[in-house]
């Protein structure tokens, strides 16, 4: 597992992740929102990865499609529609997970409810929650992708995986707490799965193991061209 040493925006998303925590614990916010933001979160993460390849097409235009052995220059709507469907499909698997072991979903209902109906879970809290999470994406991900120039030579294909090992982890440390609220210890179980989170989310390097698996595609393709 490759650790990464901490930026200064990244304490500011330390700082989001806390904010259900803060709200849970000292003004009466439900420990079950505090986990349906961190679901949600999943959705944001989403729209950031999207915007990004957004603007890497508008520059770029094209970029390189790895396949195994092939490479070939798509559109970079391509990317962004092929993310949009195979993390749709990633984030419906996972919300419908979620939804059914911490029981959101109302009787009757489908397994989706909770992904199609979203907006009937944003109550104010879980608003707040969100809100926090949104200024530290925007902070730690977007402006340096922006201001650093990195939609220039960053390949759209490692854009677009960016976020899936943090999401993952994310989803998983979600489903698993919301399995624990039901054991009682709520407060305490909110605390300790948003410190996990914080630790996978922020420490591990996925982008460095994500650099070297697109590098190996990159490889691939030019020995078997």
């Amino acid at each position: 597992m490759k650790l990464r040493k901490l930026k200064k925006t990244d304490y500011l998303m330390i700082a989001a992740n806390l904010v259900p925590v803060y709200g849970v614990w000292f003004l009466g916010w439900h420990p079950l929102d505090a986990f349906i933001a961190y679901a949600l979160e999943t959705l944001l993460v989403g729209g950031m990865t999207v915007l990004k390849l957004l603007i890497a097409t508008f520059y770029k235009k094209k970029d390189t499609w790895y396949n195994g052995e092939q490479k070939q220059e798509v559109s970079g709507l391509f990317f962004i529609l092929f993310f949009m469907v195979h993390f749709g499909i990633f984030v419906g698997v996972q919300m419908a997970i979620f939804s059914g072991v911490a029981g959101v979903v109302p009787d009757g209902k489908s397994s989706l409810y909770f992904l199609t109906h979203f907006p009937t879970f944003l109550t104010g809290d879980v608003r707040i929650m969100l809100s926090a999470l949104l200024l530290g994406y925007l902070a730690q991900d977007i402006l340096p992708f922006v201001l650093n120039n990195e939609y220039k030579d960053t390949p759209m294909i490692k854009i677009m995986f960016q976020p899936y090992g943090r999401i993952f982890v994310q989803q998983f440390t979600v489903i698993l707490g919301s399995m624990f609220l039901m054991l009682g210890g709520q407060m305490i179980f909110v605390l300790v799965f948003a410190l996990i989170k914080i630790f996978f989310e922020l420490l591990v390097n996925y982008r460095a193991m994500l650099d070297s698996t697109v590098l190996d595609m990159q490889k691939e393709a030019k020995t078997k061209v």
